[in-house]
C-alpha cells in the first residue's frame, strides 16, 4: 500500500535542495527501472546520468532554459536503444533487422515505461521527480551532446533530487472521462462538459485565459502553448532524426 500511496500524492517537484542524491537511493532507482516490463526481455534501453555542472548547463541551455535542470542534482535522460542489442546480434552470427519505425516504437516504449518505475522509486525513497517535455523536440542537439550513436534517440527526461517545495497536486480529469468499458464510448456534448469542468473552473484556468486575451481554455492549449506550427515542425523535426538514427531505412526501401 506504501507504493499506492506514492502514486497517487505524486506532485511534479521544480525546486529542489542542494543535496546529492546518496548511491544507494540512485541503485534502487536504476534496478526498478530495468525490472520494468519490456518488449520480449530485450531492454532496448539506456539510461544517461547527468550530474557534472557543465553538463547541465548544456541541458539547460538545450531544454529551453528550464531552472530544474539547474536545481536538481541529478537529471536521468532515457534512451531507445537497439545500438547494444544490434551489437550483440552482429557478435552472435545473427542478422540485426531492426532500421524502422516499429523498432523504434518498441525501444521507445520500453524506454518509457522504465522511465515511470524510476520515478516511482525516488518518490517512494522520499525523492521528488520533474519530467522534462522538450526531449523530442530538441533530440538532435541532445544526440550531438551525449554522443549518441546510430539506434539510439533520447525520448525522456526527468530530474530527480530532494524537494524544496511543496507545490499541489495538479488537477487531472475525473475517473468517468478517462475509463471506457469492453468499447469505446464516444464523448456527447455533455459528456465533455463535464469531463473538463472542474479544470476550467480553476482559478490558475481563468488566469490563463485573462493573460493571453482569449476566451476558453482550450484556445490556450491550442493557440499558445500547443499551436498547430510547432507542432508540425517538431514532427518534421523528429522525423529527420529518426533518419538520421537509422530507424527508418527499411521503410524508406519499402516505400522505393
Amino acid at each position: 500500500m506504501e507504493t499506492l500511496h506514492t502514486l497517487l500524492e505524486h506532485r511534479t517537484i521544480r525546486k529542489y535542495k542542494r543535496k546529492p542524491v546518496e548511491k544507494k537511493k540512485m541503485d534502487n532507482i536504476y534496478n526498478a527501472a530495468f525490472r520494468a516490463s519490456t518488449t520480449g526481455g530485450m531492454q532496448v534501453y539506456s539510461i544517461l546520468k547527468t550530474e557534472d555542472p557543465e553538463m547541465k548547463k548544456a541541458l539547460h541551455e538545450i531544454h529551453f532554459k528550464q531552472p530544474m535542470l539547474l536545481e536538481a542534482p541529478v537529471t536521468l535522460t532515457f534512451l531507445a536503444d537497439f545500438n547494444r542489442f544490434n551489437k550483440w546480434c552482429e557478435q552472435r552470427q545473427a542478422t540485426p533487422c531492426y532500421d524502422n519505425f516499429m523498432s523504434f516504437m518498441t525501444a521507445a516504449i520500453d524506454a518509457l515505461i522504465a522511465a515511470q518505475n524510476a520515478c516511482v522509486a525516488a518518490e517512494d525513497q522520499g525523492l521528488g521527480i520533474c519530467y522534462i517535455g522538450t526531449v523530442t523536440y530538441q533530440a538532435k542537439k541532445l544526440i550531438e551532446l551525449f554522443e549518441l550513436p546510430k539506434g539510439v534517440v533520447p525520448v525522456a527526461c526527468i530530474t530527480i533530487g530532494y524537494p524544496d517545495e511543496t507545490p499541489p497536486k495538479t488537477d487531472r480529469l475525473p475517473m468517468n472521462a478517462m475509463v471506457h468499458h469492453e468499447k469505446y464510448r464516444d464523448y456527447s456534448p455533455g459528456m465533455i462538459n463535464e469531463a473538463y469542468q472542474e479544470k476550467e473552473n480553476l482559478p490558475e484556468s481563468a488566469q490563463f485565459i485573462k493573460e493571453n486575451n482569449l476566451e476558453t481554455l482550450a484556445q490556450v492549449f491550442t493557440n499558445v502553448r500547443y499551436p498547430k506550427k510547432m507542432n508540425v515542425d517538431f514532427s518534421k523535426l523528429f522525423l529527420d532524426v529518426l533518419h538520421e538514427q537509422g530507424f527508418m531505412n527499411h521503410d524508406m526501401e519499402e516505400g522505393s
